[in-house]
């Protein structure tokens, strides 16, 4: 079996990618100086500005630990062609995703933004061959889960939409161990791409975390929070809004 080798002299960098492919259970090789590549490895992972010395078919020169170990992993498992590859997606304050494929793990990470989501899997799902693609996302959030259902819609064949009662679990990555148990739920299809339409509740819920961020001096308006939730302004960039918007009708009031 191939393995993953770790080429570096930024001790950061390898450190970090040492303690998460140890966490992981993934085996490794620690690759000497001179970059040299022993048979066992099947993909090398090295930082952006070393990976041209790196004389190797598969390398993987990206700055981000986590980022680099999922597409290593995807890189060897690339030689198999999966018949069904499942992507987990548990929506929340951070997005966890998990893929697998015929039920093997390939890869995990939490994502910050919805919008960030079909960037990383389309990334991800470039390094395997398959023959279907199926997307579960939970239902948790559904603000946040219908924008992320809109960008991914066309990377995947099917779209379901996972009843997320029982998959949360206590974690160290709670959103990526619930994104493991959406992916291995059955849930109800889409037929068509559905709105984003955030609640009273959710719009209030923004305003309410506007006061928090600013320290009691800002409560944004309702049409900015509905923006936020839809993905349309930052929580920093609707405060700053808000805050040009006071200081027009103060100047213009005096």
């Amino acid at each position: 079996m191939k393995v993953i080798g770790v080429f570096t002299n930024d001790f950061r960098f390898f450190y970090e990618v040492v303690r998460l492919l140890k966490e992981r259970g993934e085996p490794f090789v620690s690759l000497g100086r001179d970059g040299s590549v022993p048979p066992s490895v099947g993909v090398v992972i090295t930082t952006s500005q070393e990976k041209e010395s790196v004389r190797f078919g598969k390398v993987v020169g990206i700055d981000d630990p986590v980022e680099a170990i999922n597409t290593a992993r995807c890189l060897l498992a690339g030689g198999t062609n999966y018949r069904t590859i499942v992507v987990g997606v548990d929506p929340g304050k951070s997005t966890g995703l998990a893929l697998f494929g015929e039920g093997k793990l390939l890869a995990s990470e939490t994502v910050g933004s919805p919008e960030q989501v079909a960037d990383n899997i389309s990334r991800l799902l470039r390094c395997l061959s398959y023959s279907r693609s199926l997307a579960r996302v939970g239902d948790g959030d559904p603000t946040k889960g219908n924008r992320i259902i809109r960008s991914i819609w066309s990377l995947f064949d099917e779209v379901e939409l996972v009843d997320e009662t029982g998959t949360s679990v206590r974690s160290e990555e709670p959103d990526v161990a619930a994104a493991k148990r959406i992916a291995m739920t059955k849930g109800e299809r889409l037929e068509e791409l559905p709105m984003v339409e955030p609640t009273p509740g959710e719009v209030r819920d923004i305003q309410r975390l506007s006061r928090i961020e600013s320290q009691g001096s800002v409560t944004i308006s309702t049409s900015l929070a509905h923006s936020v939730a839809l993905g349309q302004l930052t929580l920093s960039q609707a405060i700053s809004e808000q805050r040009r918007s006071e200081g027009r009708v103060r100047t213009g009031s005096g």
